[in-house]
Order: C-alpha cells, then structure tokens, then sequence
C-alpha cells in the first residue's frame, strides 16, 4: 500500500513546494497529491523534489489559475448548463491534465460541478434546507417533514441530472483524446451535497458507457459518510465496483459536516473500506489546513494499523 499526501495540507502555511516534498517525505508518505491551492512556484518546487517523492495526482484546479484570486476546487463546472461555462472548464481541465503529466501524475482529480435546485420560481431549496432540516429533527432521518422533503428533493436532483448527464458525457467524450495522448485519467470525485454532479449511480452510469476510457470516479471517505447520515444515499459499500475508482480521499468527520479530519478521529468506518483501497491506484490522506502534524501522523499510523491496509 502506498500512502499519498494533499498538499492542500500546508500550501497555505508553508510558501516552498521543496519544503512540504520534505515534510511529507519525513512522516513517511510515499506521493503527494497537489492540491487545488498549489500556486506555481510551489508547483516548480515539487518539481524539483521528484527525486525525493513523486507526485502521484493532482487535484483541479492545479496550479491556481493566475485569473483565479485563490484556489478552489470547483472555479470552473465541467457539468453546466452553460455552454460558455463548460467550454471555459474544458480549456482548464485540459491545462491541468497536461500539468499532470508533465510532472509524472496519472491522475486527475475533479469535482465536476452542481445540479442546482434553486431556479427564479423555486427559491431556497437545496443541501442547505435538508441538513436544517434534519438538524431540528434531532437527526432522525424516519422524521415525517424529512422524508417527505427528501423524496422531493431527491426527485428534483434526479430530473435535473438525467438532463445534464448527456451535455456532461459530450464533454468527456471531448477530453478523452487528450486524457489518452497524456496518459492521464480523469477522476470524477463524490461531493458532500445532493447538488453534487455526478452523483453515485450517474458515476456507474458513466463508466460502464465508457468502459475502458482514461475515466473514472474519485472515493472521498468524509464526503460520502456526510452523504449517507443525510439519507442521501443508502449505506452501500463502493468496493461493489471498486474498477470504476481512480483513487480515494481519507479524512474522517464526527458528524454531519465535511470536517476532513485525520483518520480515526471521526465516525468513518476506514476498516471497511480496505477492499476498496487495497484495488484503486490511490490513497491519499487530505486533512484540513487546522490538523496538526501529531493528529495526522496518528492517522497514518491508525490506517497502517487497520487489517487490510497492511503491506
């Protein structure tokens, strides 16, 4: 098993690409996955350390676009139904798949964009209500005002996305010469909202349609346990189709929020989700910028620990 590191961890902290290589290299990660706040010269930097560790993904939108006032992972929505919206993410999804491979990435990992709810005659409707929602139901998710607002929603969600899946999958029927000339594949990750696009079974959908081709999607551990306390999705474990990840995310949360803790100080059960790590071609750890050093060399070794994480 090797074990991957977000840059996204320090790059706000520390300015040198060098110095977080070192840093990463020291606690005993194997890659490094550049986050979506790398800025050039950091970028430059982890260039210049590949003899120490590689870099094994790079998360969109990487280096930060210098028309971008700062990182982000979602400045550009691939999956719109904006023409002149997809066309600007399909130029920057290009820039970053070239980036990829020119500093050794095979990877590259996307959140792909929203299906939104809210229209001019439908107004605050969206993930937003629904954890409200649940909140002032104590959580309960057999609450008769939740059931009954998340069926809607869910109806919603999916009408909306089977009308965007077509204009989406032209778009990577677009990219997919240039994903095969770089020998990158594009990694479509699961986000922490119902408006997230695509969702678990339009995912599927996409790549059986595309069997074979550089896409996939990405595994983000928090980001899918925020989904199933919602009700969301029902608890079904993804190693069922475990050929259809690229890679995945590890970082914990304690309840119903995207925390991105260190492993094993939160609710995830990571033990579970040992077939599905032992198979895809990445395990990265993405902490949020606030754990400390101690919390997440911890986690590593909380993961290590874990029957099935084992070498």
């Amino acid at each position: 098993m090797k074990w991957s590191l977000s840059t996204n961890w320090l790059a706000r902290r520390v300015e040198s690409g060098e110095e977080i290589a070192e840093k990463a290299s020291a606690m005993g990660f194997d890659e490094l996955e550049l986050g979506f706040h790398t800025t050039t010269e950091q970028a430059e930097g982890f260039r210049r350390r590949l003899d120490l560790i590689r870099v094994g993904s790079v998360h969109a939108f990487c280096p930060v676009p210098i028309s971008a006032p700062q990182g982000h992972p979602e400045l550009y929505s691939l999956a719109s139904f904006d023409e002149d919206a997809r066309a600007l993410a399909r130029f920057h999804v290009k820039r970053n798949v070239e980036f990829a491979a020119s500093i050794g990435a095979d990877t590259v990992v996307l959140h792909a964009g929203r299906v939104a709810f809210s229209t001019f005659f439908r107004r605050g409707f969206d993930s937003g209500s629904l954890r409200a929602a649940l909140k002032s139901a104590s959580g309960d998710l057999s609450d008769k005002r939740y059931v009954k607002l998340l069926a809607r929603a869910k109806r919603i969600r999916s009408e909306r996305g089977s009308k965007l899946l077509p204009l989406f999958r032209k778009e990577l029927d677009a990219l997919i010469p240039d994903l095969e000339r770089c020998g990158v594949t594009l990694a479509l990750e699961n986000l922490p909202y119902l408006e997230g696009f695509p969702d678990e079974s339009e995912t599927k959908s996409l790549c059986d349609a595309l069997s074979g081709a550089p896409v996939k999607g990405w595994f983000d551990t928090g980001h899918d346990r925020v989904r199933e306390m919602h009700g969301w999705i029902a608890p079904e474990r993804p190693e069922r189709d475990a050929q259809h990840f690229a890679g995945m995310h590890l970082n914990d949360v304690v309840d119903y929020n995207d925390d991105h803790l260190a492993p094993g100080e939160g609710k995830v059960d990571f033990a579970a989700l040992a077939p599905l790590a032992r198979v895809v071609g990445h395990v990265v750890f993405e902490p949020h910028s606030h754990v400390s050093e101690e919390s997440l060399a911890k986690g590593l070794e909380h993961m290590k620990s874990l029957e099935g994480y084992a070498d």
